[in-house]
């Protein structure tokens, strides 16, 4: 695994206290869409969520009935998932998940998969389901195409951050875990669910603050580099509020039943 990989969760532990206050959760269309592609009710179900973080889509999945295991290589970012809910959260990397085969209904990593190495996470997702289970992965992300400021706004960011990923850069796409999950011999299906996200400035500017490209920057430029947006945005929202169009997308891999494949 290359260095910014193997470190990612250092970046991470160092704005937990942001990403737990403003990132953005996961809208209920989301959840439906993974019961239909997966052919799983979460209700009931065991699920272990890679890459959980501070616990956003762990909750998610909780309050729909599912029983969840929370596994993140970051001590600060489980440290505040553990604080929100009481279900088994394990500090472990998701190349390498301590769980025996056959443990759960369905492996998740939400917002989390591209930090992983993409053959060996995907074979232990699959070690890990047993037959008839799923593997998913989904990504929430901004909709430039549908808010000039919004637009804007990424485009100030690709400029000032030599890390930035984003939809504004020319053959800028999802993480390729559907050909993980096709190489893996997984049955793979796709979707997007599209959504908006009403939020306060200042939260949304701490979401930035929680994104890699800021997180990876010294504090000093980082904090300009927000104060600036503060500006551009506080003038095309006076209110304080802004309406944000989202979109997330979803990719299932469904493990056929022994015998089926």
């Amino acid at each position: 695994m290359n260095e910014r990989l193997a470190d990612s969760h250092r970046v991470f532990d160092r704005v937990s206290q942001e990403y737990d206050a403003a990132r953005p959760h996961y809208p209920e269309a989301l959840y439906l869409a993974l019961e239909t592609l997966s052919g799983i009710r979460l209700a009931g179900a065991t699920v272990i969520d890679v890459g959980a973080g501070t616990g956003i889509s762990t909750r998610g999945l909780l309050d729909r009935g599912a029983r969840v295991v929370a596994v993140d290589r970051g001590e600060l970012m489980l440290a505040r998932l553990r604080v929100r809910t009481d279900c088994p959260a394990l500090l472990a990397d998701g190349n390498d998940l301590p769980l025996r085969a056959g443990a759960a209904d369905l492996v998740t990593y939400a917002q989390s998969w591209h930090w992983l190495d993409p053959a060996l996470s995907v074979a232990e997702a699959v070690r890990v389901v047993g037959d008839g289970g799923a593997v998913a992965g989904w990504w929430n992300t901004v909709d430039p195409g549908k808010a000039d400021w919004l637009a804007a706004n990424q485009v100030r960011l690709a400029e000032s951050c030599p890390g930035y990923i984003g939809p504004v850069l020319p053959g800028w796409s999802m993480p390729p875990m559907a050909a993980a999950m096709s190489d893996a011999g997984l049955s793979v299906a796709e979707t997007w669910v599209d959504w908006t996200r009403s939020v306060p400035l200042e939260d949304f500017l701490t979401d930035l603050r929680s994104h890699s490209y800021i997180a990876s920057m010294e504090g000093g430029v980082a904090t300009e580099l927000l104060a600036r947006e503060r500006a551009e945005l506080g003038r095309v929202f006076p209110d304080g509020r802004l309406t944000v169009p989202m979109r997330v997308y979803l990719v299932v891999g469904r493990r056929g039943r022994r015998g089926a494949m």
